[in-house]
């Protein structure tokens, strides 16, 4: 496997920082051991945790107002598989990525898969884009992809998901993410039902394209770019929709998605229950679908989350498998360090899930002890599982201290003089 940062500097870094880590290792093992819980068993789990980067997460993001380009910013997906290789060989949880079509498209897909492959790298769902309108594309998005009143409008985007769906079997993946802006900015402008019902036809045809061990992930938003009505506007329509278009149909959810202070544990346990749950797109907001750091604001919340997708596990509850993603926007920050923290927050948090004593957690459930409920999951977020997390890093070939290490390298600097800016976003957003 190809890696980008010179291995001798890595081992060099960890080599520093490995007896600090040691015994933190030890101390917290000692610590889990008094609880019945072997350190060493967790670590294992830790280590085979994988949550995927997207591809336009390593280019600078933007707003409706500006954008601030950083150095080196990746110009095509070759390069966004550069970043991600690097990511992936500081952190070692992240070995698949997310493609955008046609952000990402490529004359050989065949050569794009070989080009991953030698970094070590793997694919994970791919995403339609036609919620933006393309240079010499015949018919346009303004009313609406899946859901425009004209039938040729809804018949390129039927298209565009298909031949997504061809590619992504070229680069091994299983699933297609489909997300619409579709909606309304002015009362009286759409017919709610018959704008769903275009919908319904239109992703029937993109559902029978699908390959039988494919899954389609449909994907949810309150809000923007349609600010009145949106045609998939919550997890209510979102899994009302999954459930008619048949089996390999299901929710995602993406945190930033939701009204403020929706209970969106309880949304994924929802979904847990009925077999309908595709997965996360993982991300941290404020007042909307902000795309902020995972855990960067609200760890507890992603802990409770992972402590319902941690509960199925322990339940062997069927149908469950999840697709873990990070999907942000950087504005200020280097991408590759936001998305390697983010990496970490959410593996974090799958560890200390991984904590909470669940039979002494259903016995309090059982017996209405709401107030030793709540502190068996306190008991298990406010540990530091960091030297965990650490261990698992090492042992599957990462960095102790992965930022420091990156920052070490030199890796961006380098970037910067072998990517002389474009001028654009090579990430694809604004």
């Amino acid at each position: 496997m190809k890696t980008l940062i010179n291995e001798s500097l890595v081992a060099e870094q960890n080599q520093s920082l490995m007896p600090a880590l040691q015994e933190d290792y030890d101390h917290l093992g000692a610590k889990l051991q008094r609880s019945g819980i072997d350190i060493e068993a967790v670590t294992q789990q830790a280590a085979k945790f994988q949550v995927a980067v997207p591809s336009w997460g390593t280019g600078t993001g933007g707003t409706r107002f500006a954008r601030f380009p950083g150095i080196g910013e990746p110009r095509n997906i070759f390069e966004k598989l550069e970043d991600c290789s690097v990511i992936n060989q500081m952190v070692r949880c992240t070995e698949k990525v997310s493609p955008h079509f046609p952000w990402d498209k490529v004359s050989d897909f065949t050569e794009l898969k070989g080009f991953a492959d030698d970094l070590g790298l793997g694919f994970d769902a791919v995403n339609s884009n036609t919620f933006q309108d393309q240079p010499g594309q015949e018919h346009s998005y303004k009313y609406g992809s899946l859901t425009n009143t004209c039938p040729q409008t809804r018949e390129q985007a039927v298209a565009h998901n298909i031949e997504c769906i061809e590619w992504g079997k070229t680069l091994g993946s299983t699933a297609l993410t489909v997300w619409i802006g579709d909606g309304s900015n002015f009362a009286g402008q759409s017919h709610f039902q018959r704008q769903l019902e275009r919908y319904l036809d239109s992703a029937k045809e993109v559902y029978n394209a699908l390959p039988d061990d494919w899954s389609m992930f449909i994907e949810h938003k309150m809000f923007e770019p349609a600010f009145y009505s949106t045609v998939i506007q919550d997890w209510g329509t979102n899994v009302l929709c999954a459930m008619e278009l048949g089996e390999k149909a299901k929710s995602l959810v993406d945190l930033g998605h939701h009204a403020p202070n929706v209970n969106i544990e309880m949304i994924v346990s929802r979904l847990i229950q009925f077999q309908k749950l595709a997965g996360f797109h993982f991300n941290d907001s404020k007042y909307g679908d902000d795309d902020l750091d995972s855990g960067s604001l609200h760890p507890f919340q992603q802990f409770l989350i992972f402590n319902e997708l941690v509960d199925a596990e322990h339940r062997n509850q069927p149908g469950f498998n999840p697709a873990y993603m990070l999907d942000q926007s950087h504005n200020v920050t280097d991408p590759i360090e936001s998305l390697m923290n983010s990496a970490e927050e959410v593996q974090r948090s799958y560890v200390k899930a991984l904590l909470v004593d669940r039979d002494a957690l259903y016995g309090f459930q059982d017996s209405n002890d709401a107030i030793m409920a709540a502190n068996t999951l306190k008991a298990a977020f406010n540990l530091d599982v960091a030297p965990i997390l650490a261990m698992a890093r090492v042992r599957n070939g990462g960095a102790i201290a992965p930022i420091a290490t990156y920052r070490e390298s030199g890796y961006r600097a380098a970037a910067g003089v072998k990517r002389p800016s474009s001028g654009h976003s090579g990430s694809g957003i604004v």
